[in-house]
């Protein structure tokens, strides 16, 4: 098959999954041609290394108007800001998809757009379809601490002052922005003929968020390039992920935190990038609680295969992360898992056979498992090697793509099928 890609992805595990995607199609035979704005990462596992990749001139996304004293027009900010990302995104969309169709692919692959998720691309490009969605724009359907769509105070108290009505009319407008990207993603979600997720858990995300039943297309681990590197354990813990809320990177520093000082083992923190705000946060957090915290940012793979070897326990505490790629890069260099059942690790580890999986996000129940894994080596030992088993067995690459490859050429062997599978 000729093969379109497009995506705008930052570093970590989505572009991690779609290099290796390339990369598998590539071996098995197929021809594959990229497409994606200049905010893209070019950095992070370059698709340029493998095929001929199309980086379309774009203009700034992180738009922001001259700053104004006026309260009134700040107001205006977030939906005039909203409406300006939709544009420049759809422009995109409209010039990659002429080049696209021009050059008469058998199908289309779209990943994610870091903007909204849901790129625009699929309107346009003539020709089957295909999303691999790794899960809906969380900031409109997830309770962060609440729902953005939840009405603020109607009361006619409200209006007491001009400050306090600003801010109501600030919030409406808010509301109204999330409308037109909601608008928006629907739209563009119905528009392939096929979406893919990386996990029962998102295929039940996309559900509720988009009325679409996607299909699972579990995603896979190179287990040449994660293996033990044959290093000493260490009485640490590792953690990998962006330093980021989502991330719950201050839920482990309570964690380790909630472990006795005299048996407490520095936590390791590996990051793609950080929120420098929250960054700064936890580690006041972590000098508070008595943590030995070292972060490490935008390291290659050969770092972090060393931190998973020489760590005793990875702990893994994001809220509702829709796949997960550390767990299984921790198995594959023998590293049992602590984690958080909830999102897509509920399908990735398994409680008591290749980490320990809690129903309970309290840090001393987490803390307490941790240390009974610190202070039980051979049981750790037994649960990493069962973890690298685990993925062997049932995580290669090869069969992620194999899947990947029969929903592609089922997908242009129909040619315009039924849009979406929508439920």
């Amino acid at each position: 098959m000729r093969i379109a890609i497009w995506h705008n992805l930052p570093s970590g595990g989505g572009k991690r999954a779609l290099y290796q995607q390339v990369e598998g199609l590539l071996a098995r035979g197929h021809t594959v041609e990229a497409w994606c704005p200049a905010q893209a990462n070019q950095d992070f596992l370059p698709l340029s290394q493998l095929v001929q990749e199309h980086v379309l001139p774009c203009p700034p996304v992180a738009w922001r108007p001259e700053v104004v004293r006026s309260g009134l027009r700040r107001i205006f900010l977030h939906y005039k800001n909203t409406r300006h990302v939709l544009g420049v995104m759809d422009a995109h969309a409209r010039q990659a998809a002429a080049e696209i169709t021009a050059g008469r692919f058998d199908v289309l692959l779209a990943h994610p757009c870091q903007q909204l998720r849901v790129p625009a691309i699929g309107r346009y490009v003539r020709g089957p379809r295909v999303l691999y969605l790794q899960e809906p724009y969380r900031q409109l359907y997830e309770a962060a601490p609440r729902l953005p769509w939840v009405a603020d105070d109607w009361e006619p108290r409200y209006w007491r002052s001009p400050q306090a009505a600003a801010r109501f009319v600030r919030d409406a407008l808010g509301v109204q922005a999330l409308r037109l990207a909601a608008r928006e993603e629907l739209a563009s979600v119905r528009a392939f003929d096929r979406v893919l997720v990386n996990s029962l858990f998102s295929r039940e995300s996309l559900l509720r968020a988009y009325g679409v039943a996607a299909q699972v297309c579990y995603l896979g681990l190179d287990a040449e390039r994660f293996r033990p590197s044959g290093a000493p354990r260490e009485r640490l813990v590792v953690s990998l992920g962006a330093l980021h809320p989502t991330k719950r990177v201050d839920l482990a520093v309570r964690t380790v935190a909630a472990i006795a000082p005299a048996q407490r083992p520095p936590l390791v923190w590996v990051a793609n990038f950080a929120d420098v705000v929250y960054q700064q946060g936890v580690e006041a957090l972590a000098k508070e609680l008595g943590v030995s915290l070292t972060v490490y940012l935008g390291v290659d793979d050969a770092a972090v295969v060393g931190w998973l070897s020489r760590a005793a326990v990875m702990l893994y505490t994001p809220r509702l992360e829709p796949f997960g790629f550390a767990p299984l890069e921790a198995n594959a260099c023998e590293t049992p898992v602590v984690a958080v059942a909830e999102g897509g690790v509920r399908e990735t580890v398994q409680d008591g056979v290749n980490g320990r999986l809690l129903e309970s996000d309290d840090p001393a129940a987490l803390g307490a498992a941790l240390l009974a894994l610190l202070d039980d080596p051979p049981q750790a030992r037994r649960l990493g090697v069962a973890g690298r088993q685990r993925v062997l067995d049932h995580w290669q690459w090869s069969r992620s793509v194999e899947a990947l490859e029969q929903a592609l050429d089922g997908c242009a062997r129909a040619g315009r099928g039924p849009q979406g599978g929508r439920a």
